[in-house]
């Protein structure tokens, strides 16, 4: 596990649209903590600690500590963001709080890994139906990603959700039945067009010129 993330953060003062610009043109993000059993709190922090987290390989499932001087330090992620839509920046975030221990469901991404030996087969083709699962657990205990070994998966079978092997404290919030990744085969289909014996194949092009009266 990686270290944990500080982000440096301060009280937001009060005051209309124009204190936020103020802060977005000085470089940093308007922020509103609430959960965790205690009151919300407006705060302010710099864009360039929160984008980092964004860009991270764990991305809006990243827990960190957010440090505001009078309220203390508390384990956040990201509950929803908003998105300048011409320039691609943050402009504001909801983080939530939460209490040690408290599980909540978060979105991880499903790799699927080695050489199925499916694959040798003519035809064989290896799909992955789903691309990412729902899971309960400590934010702090969240994978980055759920690895399955694909390696023994034969022609004409299929990997579900029951078969995954998830860590402890680890809650999989999908149906059982649900097929994560199958091997499925795919013939090759004549495209040469079949005419039955003694019928003739219709011509499509000029119409045939009508016979006139009296011929």
């Amino acid at each position: 596990m990686a270290d944990k993330i500080v982000v440096k953060a301060e009280r937001k003062e009060a005051g209309n649209k124009n204190i936020n610009r103020r802060y977005r043109a000085a470089g940093k993000v308007p922020v509103v903590v609430y959960g965790g059993g205690s009151e919300s709190v407006a705060a302010v922090a710099e864009l360039k600690d929160l984008a980092a987290i964004l860009r991270s390989d764990s991305g809006v499932n990243t827990v960190f500590s957010l440090d505001i001087p009078g309220v203390g330090v508390n384990d956040v992620i990201f509950q929803d963001r908003q998105v300048d839509p011409i320039k691609g920046r943050l402009i504001h975030a909801d983080l939530r709080r939460f209490a040690r221990g408290e599980k909540i469901e978060m979105t991880v991404q499903i790799h699927l890994t080695g050489h199925p030996v499916g694959l040798d087969e003519e035809g064989a083709v290896l799909t992955q139906a789903m691309r990412e699962i729902k899971v309960l657990c400590e934010p702090a205990k969240t994978p980055e990603s759920i690895d399955v070994d694909v390696s023994g998966l034969e022609a004409g079978h299929s990997i579900h959700v029951s078969d995954l092997k998830v860590g402890a404290g680890i809650e999989i919030h999908e149906a059982p039945e649900t097929v994560v990744a199958s091997i499925v085969t795919v013939k090759e289909v004549s495209l040469e067009p079949q005419v039955a014996e003694g019928v003739e194949p219709e011509v499509t092009g000029e119409k045939a010129e009508e016979p006139t009266q009296g011929e």
